[in-house]
């Protein structure tokens, strides 16, 4: 039987190599802290959650801490979170993307992207400076149409066309 500090002095070696290896592995993406939304445990949202694709262009999808929630890149460039409270009218822009509406809030330099007239609603938030909003909707829409419609975004072109009651 070898001595304790031989066989420690024999191990080391390989115990620094494991030890490092496996800091490594868990370094390399830590789970991220997201606050789930108040409505996040709301069944609606999984459909969506399962439809979430692996990449948003080349930001990889990573664990986070909470239900309902995902988040892309490494530093996080896009956050998800569903069940967040359904917008109701707005005078803020509205887009359709690939068949949903999305109300976009320009903030510096935090966006907040929200789906209109789904329920729950989903919310995205990314920086336009680090990765471009519109590969960030069309990449997500397909996934956000897992939860129904039940109202669009109207513009103004939609409100002059409206009949008039005389």
């Amino acid at each position: 039987m070898l001595p304790f500090s031989r066989l420690v002095s024999a191990r080391f070696p390989l115990l620094v190599a494991a030890a490092a290896a496996g800091l490594a592995l868990t370094s390399c993406s830590p789970v991220v802290d997201v606050t789930p939304a108040k409505d996040a445990a709301n069944a609606a949202c999984a459909p969506m959650m399962l439809a979430l694709p692996d990449a948003i262009g080349d930001a990889k999808l990573r664990k986070t801490n909470a239900q309902a929630t995902a988040a892309w890149g490494d530093p996080s460039l896009v956050i998800l979170r569903c069940g967040v409270n359904v917008p109701g009218p707005t005078t803020d822009r509205c887009v359709s993307v690939n068949g949903v509406d999305w109300v976009i809030k320009e903030g510096n330099p935090v966006w907040t992207l929200t789906t209109f007239g789904r329920e729950p609603a989903t919310e995205i938030l990314m920086d336009p400076d680090k990765i471009s909003s519109a590969t960030v909707l069309a990449d997500l829409s397909p996934a956000a149409l897992k939860v129904k419609a039940t109202r669009n975004c109207v513009g103004q072109e939609d409100l002059q066309n409206l009949p008039t009651s005389k």
